[in-house]
């Protein structure tokens, strides 16, 4: 398994995996993650975005040329200006295909985005989780997170 920044002309292949991360969240908590239509589609032009970023990080997994096992991507955030941390790193997305799982690859992409923010200067990284994701909680405890805050919500 290979681990490498993404590309902008590897977006095409990511965009189905972006599609069953949408469905996947959707099917735990529809209220909270009420996608619109092709959401990957949707996700296209940022991902290039992302790709050619330097401020990002857009990883995938590699089982073989051509293949994908998975993706990752983050970006630099501007924190509110109360606290001392002015930027955090942001997870947005994680996901590795099913046949992969629990063979390390989401704790490698984890662990390489990591490191790729502190060697941007970056001193926090965050995240958030669907409730229903304790395998991803998991996951990421295992790297080194911790719980921060809770996310709450009310349909009005």
């Amino acid at each position: 398994m290979t681990i490498r920044p993404a590309t902008a002309d590897d977006v095409p292949l990511v965009l189905p995996m972006v599609q069953r991360l949408a469905d996947l969240h959707q099917s735990w908590d529809p209220q909270r993650y009420p996608y619109l239509p092709n959401i990957g589609q949707r996700y296209d032009r940022w991902l290039r975005t992302r790709a050619d970023d330097p401020r990002s990080v857009f990883l995938l997994a590699e089982a073989s040329p051509g293949k994908l096992a998975g993706f990752c991507v983050a970006t630099v955030e501007a924190e509110i200006p109360i606290y001392h941390t002015q930027e955090i790193g942001f997870l947005h997305d994680l996901w590795v295909e099913e046949d992969y799982r629990h063979e390390g690859v989401a704790r490698q992409m984890t662990m390489l985005l990591v490191e790729r923010f502190r060697e941007m200067g970056i001193r926090q990284v965050r995240l958030e989780t669907a409730a229903a994701n304790e395998p991803a909680r998991a996951l990421f405890r295992s790297c080194g997170f911790r719980a921060s805050a809770v996310e709450m919500m009310i349909e009005v």
